[in-house]
């Protein structure tokens, strides 16, 4: 089977050497029209149908270039041989194959209309030179012939463009699932963007506060600036560990080191979220409503449900984001922290007492604030309020379709 589909494939890639095959088989026929056509005997026009037998076999070598001039020269033959007295003989063939050709590289109605046209001008011709009527055994057998070849060919025509529009479709297919997979690609890059800039953006900004501070007391407070470098080697520790989580997903399957297993922050590491703010010198209240994070869990009450992971992780950057929005642009302001639960949602609110309109920042930080509460379907608004200060509220389902 493999040498057969080798030389197969080797023949499509050598139209012509088929071709030219075939146009030597069918002239090895004309040359035994004699033993074909025995009416004539001695008189059978020999030199003649070999003449046209080269004419019209020599033109199947270039059926596939020029198809209907091909069809053309092959029935201007067999009626020139039709014409001299001949009869059924292997010159039929040549135009049965060339109108084969024509009707798989056309269309269907033009090649049925090129089938008639030939079965009418070699019936014709039989028919007008020969002295038989359109009944006769030998003109029915023409046009059958035709016929056949005709409908061999569009059947080829329609099998091809079926295979065509299969593998069409499936290559339309295959760059969909192409363009979904980078689709997604995008969309986990634009995930794992969002948390850098969110880790970084917190813990550098409280890096950066408490510099400033140990840099001012170094020399007159030392115990009061190794706190404040304490701090920063505590939040530079933390920047550290949460990067290595989030890059970790980067890496592939197979890597040797292994992938880290700590969870997504969540509403549990609010208070220590808000400390790190409080030992930098920002004054925050944290209030939560409905929402089981120790140490704020009401006491004689049952807990409630989990909440989803990716809420609870939206949640806590947008409170992150806020208050390090707030310790860059109004770092003597206080800050207002609410996070309340309801049977549906999660609502997440952060407002200043600061001069509000200088809180809006220039960087990515509100847009990624937007973006996480969109992702899960949510409500996001953020701007200056009117006696002062600046607001950031989320609004976070809990069901699906719940807002």
């Amino acid at each position: 089977m493999k040498v057969l589909d080798k030389m197969v494939a080797w023949l499509r890639a050598h139209p012509y050497v088929l071709d030219g095959a075939l146009a030597l088989g069918m002239y090895l026929g004309v040359l035994m029209i004699p033993l074909f056509d025995q009416r004539f005997g001695k008189h059978s026009p020999a030199v003649p149908a070999l003449v046209l037998g080269t004419l019209s076999c020599g033109a199947l070598v270039f059926r596939r270039r020029a198809p209907r001039s091909v069809l053309v020269i092959c029935v201007a033959a067999t009626t020139a041989f039709l014409m001299l007295g001949g009869g059924r003989s292997p010159l039929d063939m040549p135009p049965a194959l060339a109108l084969f050709t024509v009707a798989t590289l056309s269309r269907r109605r033009q090649a049925w209309i090129a089938g008639a046209m030939t079965a009418a001008a070699l019936g014709g011709a039989r028919l007008l030179f020969s002295g038989d009527t359109w009944l006769a055994p030998e003109v029915l057998a023409q046009i059958a012939w035709i016929g056949m070849a005709t409908a061999a060919g569009d059947a080829i025509r329609t099998r091809r463009a079926y295979v065509a529009a299969v593998e069409e479709r499936a290559r339309r297919a295959e760059e969909s699932r192409e363009e979904e997979a980078e689709r997604r690609v995008m969309q986990e890059r634009l995930r794992i963007a969002r948390e850098l800039h969110d880790v970084l953006a917190h813990h550098i900004a409280l890096i950066n506060v408490q510099a400033q501070v140990a840099e001012h007391l170094i020399d007159r407070e030392p115990w009061q600036a190794r706190q404040a470098l304490r701090h920063v080697r505590r939040a530079g520790k933390e920047a550290l560990g949460e990067l290595r989580t989030t890059v970790g997903l980067l890496r592939s399957p197979d890597s040797p080191e292994e992938l880290p297993t700590e969870p997504s922050p969540g509403l549990d590491r609010l208070p220590g979220l808000v400390s790190t703010f409080t030992a930098a010198g920002l004054a925050v209240d944290l209030r939560l409503d409905g929402v089981t994070a120790p140490p704020f869990e009401p006491p004689n009450e049952p807990p409630n449900e989990p909440l989803p992971a990716p809420v609870e992780l939206a949640a806590f950057r947008i409170v992150q984001e806020a208050l390090t929005n707030v310790s860059k642009h109004a770092p003597a302001a206080t800050a207002h922290v609410r996070v309340a639960r309801t049977p549906d949602r999660l609502s997440v609110e952060v407002t200043d007492d600061g001069p509000g309109a200088v809180t809006l920042g220039t960087g990515h930080g509100l847009i990624g604030m937007r973006e996480r509460a969109l992702s899960l379907g949510g409500r996001f608004a953020a701007g200056p309020l009117t006696g002062g200060g600046f607001r950031v509220q989320a609004v976070l389902p809990l069901i699906q379709g719940a807002l």
